[in-house]
């Protein structure tokens, strides 16, 4: 990166924010619905602590901080719904020995090392050095406090089985509580840190003791909860072989009737940046994108992550308790970071498993969230990011995408995951694409509701060409030019210079269709920047309340107390999930 340019995590509304608050009343205009109420917003998301300067940063690097909406159910019938504001750190291993003494940071290198197209090993080499002793001498209690764990939990937050867990690649999940966002701890797959014991506990389910159990404890940020049998779905990507772990956690009520797993995913050959996968109710898909992650590529002055545009992606396929079952397909070279929804139906000709995902054709996003150029052997020139489909029986016997429309950050009812659901929500905008080279093209302007069972039913009766084919092939200009209002494919347009996050559905509780509720998601007016595009003191965000059905309507605003800078996963808790919270013995400090 060029030393004279500002990177792009410090700019804008991308830089982080160093205030937190607890349970601050927010001011609002409009209608909130009574679906809210005692209910939480929250949105998980990278903020590094400190600014220091010189160092590589990548936004995958902050340190995990959760943003947070509580509709307080009122008292008395008189009294109005009052939203309160809270963000708080996760407070991971790392995030709290370098709370009590700031020289340590940072000690872990970060993303940018390892996808720097030019890296320097001997730079690398002496920052893991350095790691290794500030862990170790932090687990002879020499400086801060012990480092067991280096997750930083700082990507995504859902919840399974009275805990509420925030994500990231490199740790298993910590379990947070809410409304208060404090944290209580780790979650190996067996009891979090912080919970009473219960006869059966295990000190860890997936993991395990020594550098292979570390590695193992290398969780996905999007497991998936099946909302029928109460599953916990994850797996485990790795630097070692077998290179995929695959776990399930049952939940209590179910313990009796549904086994616990750990078991490799036989049929891989390196280590995977792999970020996400599909499930449905009787199968998991394996995703493998022809990137590896190898951090011994550095030996030989190349970069820890290599894409091969010319290899293939594979979709790994097997019932959901046997892994060994695998079965691969071959597809075109591809990237996927996130899936949408994945489900299976019985046919007199065999099973189906269907799968939406958000293709890309592009890894330059990687590159420039590092504020590093990337190769041009990764930015094709015309980036593509868009909902696709996969139907798979015995081979892919469908795959093309719905829309030409950029998308990504897609979102689905969390009562609809793993059936076919009608519709998927998701993030867009009026000009540039999320597979671009640059980071100003990522900007969310635009929240789209595609309708998933009409664009199928088009594409089945008449196939697109080849994988770059599309059901429909209007450019978002065109969508925003449409008055029908059965189109198939809807889209919030914000006001001009006002941007948005990933959004979640909230049901409406006698909902009369499958979009019969809200929208809910942070915005941020970018005229609050000054004229070298920085965030002014005083600079507020606000939550949004967005009408599902005809996606035009905002019910109400929620004003701020201070920004919340762009982030990545966010999710809605219920008042029930929220009261069925498991008991805890205390929080960390």
């Amino acid at each position: 990166m060029d030393s004279g340019k500002m990177h792009p995590y410090f700019t804008g509304n991308y830089v982080p924010t160093y205030v937190t608050i607890d349970g601050k009343p927010c001011e609002f205009e409009g209608a909130i619905p009574d679906e809210f109420l005692g209910g939480q917003y929250v949105r998980n998301g990278s903020n590094l602590m400190e600014d220091k300067g010189h160092r590589q940063l990548h936004w995958f690097d902050g340190d995990g901080m959760l943003t947070g909406v509580f509709f307080s159910r009122p008292n008395t019938s008189s009294e109005s719904v009052q939203p309160l504001f809270t963000n708080k750190y996760v407070e991971t291993d790392v995030y709290c020995a370098t709370k009590i003494n700031k020289r340590l940071h940072p000690i872990l290198p970060g993303m940018a090392a390892l996808v720097d197209p030019v890296p320097s090993p001997f730079r690398i080499l002496l920052s893991v050095m350095r790691t290794y002793v500030i862990i170790f001498a932090s687990l002879f209690k020499l400086i801060a406090r012990p480092i067991q764990r280096v997750g930083a939990a700082n990507t995504n937050i859902f919840y399974h089985d009275g805990r509420v867990l925030a994500t990231n690649e490199i740790g298993p999940p910590m379990r947070v509580h809410l409304p208060s966002l404090k944290t209580i701890g780790w979650f190996t797959g067996s009891k979090a840190e912080g919970e009473p014991a219960c006869v059966g506990d295990s000190d860890a389910y997936f993991g395990g003791k020594g550098i292979e159990g570390f590695y193992k404890e290398m969780t996905t940020a999007h497991p998936r909860v099946d909302q029928t049998t109460g599953e916990l779905i994850l797996f485990h990507s790795t630097f070692l072989p077998p290179f995929i772990q695959y776990s399930i956690v049952p939940a209590k009520a179910s313990s009796k009737n549904e086994p616990r797993l750990n078991l490799p995913v036989p049929g891989l050959s390196s280590g995977k940046l792999m970020h996400d996968f599909g499930v449905s109710r009787h199968y998991t898909v394996i995703i493998d994108c022809p990137i590896s992650l190898d951090p011994f590529n550095l030996r030989h002055n190349l970069s820890a992550v290599q894409y091969d545009p010319n290899g293939p992606t594979r979709l790994g396929v097997f019932p959901r308790h046997s892994p060994d079952k695998i079965k691969w397909f071959d597809t075109g070279a591809s990237i996927v970071m996130h899936t949408a929804n994945t489900w299976d139906e019985c046919t007199p000709s065999g099973t189906r498993v269907h799968i939406l995902l958000c293709r890309m054709n592009s890894l330059a996003p990687l590159y420039h969230m590092g504020g590093m150029e990337a190769p041009k052997s990764v930015c094709p020139d015309n980036p593509q990011c868009r909902l696709y489909y996969y139907e798979i029986t015995s081979a892919i016997t469908q795959q093309w995408a719905l829309s030409s429309i950029p998308f990504e950050f897609p979102h689905i009812p969390r009562h609809l995951e793993m059936t076919a659901a009608r519709y998927i929500y998701g993030c867009s905008m009026r000009e540039g694409n999320f597979a671009s080279q640059f980071m100003e093209s990522v900007k969310i302007d635009c929240l789209a509701k595609i309708d998933v069972k009409r664009l199928l039913t088009m594409g089945q009766r008449t196939p697109p060409v080849g994988p770059e084919g599309s059901v429909d092939t209007r450019t978002m200009q065109e969508i925003l030019c449409s008055e029908d209002p059965e189109d198939p494919i809807q889209v919030f347009a914000l006001p001009d210079g006002w941007y948005a996050q990933e959004c979640s559905f909230v049901p409406r509780k006698d909902g009369k269709s499958e979009d019969d509720g809200w929208l809910v998601t942070y915005v941020f007016d970018e005229s609050q920047l000054n004229e070298e595009g920085k965030a002014k003191a005083g600079c507020r965000s606000e939550l949004w309340i967005i009408d599902a059905v005809g996606m035009q309507e905002v019910l109400a605003k929620v004003f701020l107390p201070q920004r919340v800078p762009y982030g990545m996963h966010g999710n809605w808790f219920a008042e029930n999930q929220i009261l069925d919270q498991r008991s805890f013995t205390g929080f960390r400090l």
